[in-house]
Parts: C-alpha cells; structure tokens; sequence
C-alpha cells in the first residue's frame, strides 16, 4: 500500500509546546530552556518540498526541540518559503551564501543546544513521534552515543510506501565498524540521532569529503564502538527523484574510496577496497551495463564480493534486483 504524506501533518503543529508557544507569540519559560533534541535541516533549491519538510519536523510531539534551518544560498524560493514559515513558527533560520554541505552542517551544529541532534533533508518528510522514540531510546540507554532507525521511500510526488526499505533492517540490532567499513550493513543519513557534545568532540563533518554521513558514521563507530539501530522506529519518508547523489554511481563509490583510505592501517583495508569496489560494479551492472563493462579492469578482482556480482552485466535489467 502506498499513501500521501505531503499534507497529514498540519493538525497535530500545534500540540508541540514549542510551536504553539511559538505560533502564539507568548514568552513562555519552556522557550527560554534547552531543547531534548536539535533538528538540523539544511536547504538547497528544494522549493517544491521544503515547506513539507519543515513542517513534517514541526509536527513532532512528546518532546522539547527545536528546528534549526539553514539555506545555503538557494537559487529558487525557498528562502522566500523559509522566511515565512520562520516568522509564523519562530524557529531559527537563517539565509547566507553557498558554503557547501559540509560548512552547514557544522554550522548549525555550533548553534545546537539539544543534548541529541539529527540532521534532515530539504526534501524529505518526518514521520510523527520520530523524533520522541529516539530520544527516549537515548535517554534509557546511556551508553549509546548514537541510534539509527528505519525509512520508507517515497515517490517524488510524495507518495510513501507502507513498507520500510529492507536495506536498513539488515542492520538491526546493532551496527559495527567492521560491518559498515566492509560495507556489509548500511546506515541511512536521515534514520541517525546522536549525542551533541561526542560529534562535537570528535570534529563534526570532515569538510575533505561530500559526502556529510558517511565519514561521521565511521568515526563514532570507530571511536565509540558498535550502536543500536531499531527496527520499528521510521525516521523518514525518503523522497526519490533525480537529485538524489545515489544516482551517480561513478561520484558516489570513488568517494567511498577515498574516506575508507582513512584507515588504511586497518587490518579489513585490503578487503573493505575490494568490498567497495565489487558494489560500485553491482551498481553499474544493474544500471549502466556500458559503464560497467567499461570500468571492469579498475574494478574486477578474484575476491567473492565481485565473483558473485559478475553475472549481473550479462543479464537484463528487468530480470535483476536491486
């Protein structure tokens, strides 16, 4: 079954007592004390999904949050969207030149005041209660310093499918370094929640890479050891369209590559490379055959990771599955 998603949020805005507070102009105390959690939502040219976005986190109930929302220099309205939905709702927004990424993200993880915070998309929809479930998860599980949850993708158009993304249940209980350093289970960038002050301590987002989650992810697993991922809590509706970075394979993988150069010195380096090397060819394999055949040199080896994934580039495309 599949359901819209882009306008069930607007009833339930105002039983957050930040944005009813904020909604009615009242200096209420509550404004005044830290937030359980910070939403980061970066903006870039997303004005067809920005204001659902927002208002998707604004609908958020059962815990004290605030909304952080960054526009890195967008070309199309969604500042112009953004300005308005702040000064009804009276979160933080702010407006500024392209910086990257990278540079907005830690950005406002400066401004975070939130004892956890999660990052958001522009584009995407948060499901009710998301941001309650992790944070109570983290408030009874003191020694994680990180959770990761469910998503379910969603059609451009914002239709949402029922079922959750089966990628990411693999992942379920708990996720280690050695499993997302060989690419053997996946994390989401939009299913995280963290605790501020490690990321803090641990540098934020590495500005080296584009890719913002990834490096991150392997830091605090690294750093913190292995971290709860749950299977029943849906962290987001996933929007699907030609903007999203998985459509460019070639950019995507090579990048995998160089952030696992990080750890060189890691005994599972020589077989992470290989790892890596065999699902960028699995992804050109299902999608672009000519580019797979094309890269085959760089790519092949005699490893079990690219013996299996082989027989994809000779068969069609409709027979295969992702």
């Amino acid at each position: 079954m599949e359901y819209s998603v882009t306008n069930m949020f607007a009833q339930n805005m105002t039983e957050n007592v930040y944005v009813k507070a904020f909604a009615q102009g009242e200096e209420m105390e509550q404004r005044e004390l830290p937030p359980v959690v910070s939403v980061l939502l970066a903006s870039y040219n997303h004005e067809k999904y920005v204001e659902a976005a927002v208002r998707s986190v604004l609908s958020q109930k059962g815990v004290a949050f605030e909304l952080i929302v960054l526009d890195d220099g967008s070309k199309d309205k969604s500042p112009e969207i953004l300005e308005k939905l702040a000064e009804e709702f009276k979160f933080r927004y702010i407006h500024r030149e392209n910086k990257g990424v990278i540079a907005t993200l830690n950005e406002m993880l400066e401004l975070a005041r939130g004892k956890y915070f999660c990052t958001f998309s522009s584009d995407d929809i948060m499901p009710p209660d998301r941001l309650k479930k992790q944070s109570d998860y983290l408030l009874s599980h003191p020694n994680a310093v990180a959770c990761f949850g469910q998503v379910k993708p969603m059609s451009e158009d914002g239709i949402a499918s029922e079922n959750l993304d089966p990628a990411f249940l693999k992942s379920v209980p708990e996720i280690s370094f050695d499993e997302f350093f060989l690419g053997l289970k996946p994390l989401h960038g939009c299913a995280e929640m963290f605790v501020t002050d490690v990321v803090r301590r641990l540098g934020g987002y590495d500005s080296r890479f584009f890719f913002e989650d990834y490096p991150l992810y392997l830091k605090v697993l690294y750093e913190c050891g292995p971290q709860p991922v749950l299977p029943d809590v849906v962290c987001c509706h996933y929007r699907e369209h030609g903007d999203n970075m998985h459509a460019n394979h070639n950019r995507m993988y090579a990048e995998f590559l160089r952030i696992i150069e990080l750890y060189k010195d890691h005994r599972l380096y020589p077989q992470a490379v290989r790892n890596w090397k065999a699902n960028w060819f699995s992804s050109l394999a299902y999608s672009q055959k000519g580019e797979a055949l094309k890269r085959l040199p760089q790519l092949a080896s005699f490893s079990s990771a690219f013996l299996k994934r082989l027989p994809k580039l000779f068969i069609p495309r409709f027979l295969l599955k992702r």
